[in-house]
């Protein structure tokens, strides 16, 4: 109904006359110009690597990815149950500025040096960082020179206060360890490098030919434990944060071997390839990503799996998960490699009797457990990875004739003294049935002949 040359439609709108269409398109444009409040603008580039570990991945093992003592970045900055190490920080940073010589920069001096770099540090983290550019340079600041003078002290290059309780409680180490290597709780490897350079005349003689990398590999050593001449060659990596870097360690530097065909099948269980015949042999390498097939023998670096092991674990296929276009996907096809082998308790026991791998997690189930919730929600390519020709090798051997089949028989009648014993019974029984059988026939037979 018209009245007044209004419809009831435009008397419905209220203060304008505008159709709701246009109303909502007026809208939409708007949402359209925000600012993004959560997902930074430089998400997916390649200067983007702190990540927030993906939600799918974090249901599976909550803990391993949240710091438990130490905050470092802005992520995990101010929550309260990480207060007692924040008042160590500023302690530290006071006996760093207190032993600086008149040459040295001061406190002042560190802010200028790397307040130039807000917006660069930014474009490092995936998600908005809801801090101003100050706060922002000042936990840089205090957490970078923190993880300097961590490093300094444990490695003999800065003093040691007296009753000192990271180096006196030999549990704020362990959780210390664990902190520095979670993805979340990372700094950018430029800015604790700028830093690094700016404190050497704070530092004891002997560590001024030293870089960070070395430093923090040595440090690192003290809970993964490498030969000194292991480290040496790798201690001039450069990673984009200190989880990458130590990820990067380990990571051989062999070209990889392309599979021959393009569908690799999936690598069977210890306990099916031991069936087949296939021998495992523990090895010392600089890595224990260095998995080889010769000669019917998977030889398998040994490991010791401990609590920070699998958080290495869990945070470093983190990371390659959300940084896949610019990383390798090495530990991702490690970890991935030994889900398909460990499938049951049986299969790390045999592991373990072989010296390939040391339990220090809990139970041989609680292992299955660990390496089954590694190989869920993991975005992964067999044809195209490190030990993807390993495992088409492997395959190709179980898919030849005889000798495979004669492993099975062996593993089936003569892998336990029992079952060799209730085989040679058999065999036996058999032999005699026979004898009976034919002297029992043998006189009938004979005697046909003979007339």
């Amino acid at each position: 109904m018209e009245e007044n040359g209004k419809t009831d439609h435009q008397e419905g709108n209220g203060e304008t006359d505008q159709p709701s269409y246009l109303i909502t398109i007026k809208e939409m444009e708007d949402k359209i110009k925000e600012t993004p409040k959560i997902l930074n603008h430089t998400a997916g580039k390649e200067s983007c690597c702190i990540f927030r570990a993906p939600p799918h991945l974090v249901q599976i093992n909550e803990k391993a990815y949240h710091p438990q003592i130490l905050s470092i970045g802005p992520y995990h900055h101010g929550k309260p149950h990480l207060n007692m190490i924040e008042e160590l920080k500023w302690k530290y940073l006071g006996q760093l500025l207190d032993r600086t010589p008149p040459n040295g920069l001061k406190l002042d001096g560190y802010l200028k040096l790397i307040a130039p770099m807000e917006n660069k540090i930014r474009d490092c983290y995936s998600e908005v960082i809801p801090f101003n550019g100050s706060d922002l340079i000042k936990i840089m600041v205090l957490d970078g020179l923190f993880i300097i003078e961590l490093i300094s002290k444990s490695q003999g290059l800065a003093p040691l206060a007296e009753g000192d309780p990271i180096f006196n409680m030999d549990w704020i180490c362990i959780f210390l360890d664990r902190d520095l290597l979670r993805l979340e709780n990372q700094i950018p490897f430029f800015v604790l490098q700028t830093l690094f350079e700016n404190t050497r005349v704070t530092r004891r003689s002997g560590g001024d030919d030293q870089s960070l990398a070395k430093l923090f590999l040595a440090y690192m050593n003290n809970v993964m434990r490498r030969p000194d001449e292991v480290l040496k060659r790798i201690g001039n990596v450069e990673g984009k944060h200190l989880l990458d870097l130590f990820r990067l360690s380990f990571i051989p530097t062999s070209p990889q071997q392309k599979p021959r065909n393009k569908h690799v099948q999936l690598i069977p269980s210890v306990e099916k390839l031991d069936a087949a015949g296939i021998k495992f042999k523990a090895t010392k390498c600089d890595t224990f990503l260095e998995i080889r097939f010769r000669n019917r023998v998977l030889e398998i670096p040994h490991i010791g799996m401990d609590d920070l092991t699998t958080l290495f674990f869990l945070n470093s296929v983190a990371f390659e998960q959300c940084y896949s276009n610019y990383c390798s996907n090495h530990m991702t096809a490690y970890t991935i490699f030994m889900s398909l082998l460990i499938k049951n308790p049986i299969d790390v026991g045999f592991l373990y009797d072989r010296e390939i791998m040391e339990n220090f997690i809990g139970t041989e189930t609680e292992m299955v457990q660990f390496f089954d919730d590694m190989g869920k929600e993991v975005v992964y390519d067999y044809a195209d990875n490190y030990l993807s020709k390993v495992a088409e090798d492997v395959n190709e051997y179980r898919r030849k004739g005889w000798h495979v089949q004669w492993a099975g028989f062996k593993h089936t009648y003569f892998n336990t003294p029992w079952a060799f014993i209730s085989a040679l019974a058999a065999f036996i029984l058999l032999l005699l049935t026979i004898i009976q059988a034919f002297f029992a026939v043998y006189p009938y037979a004979g005697g046909k002949r003979i007339g």
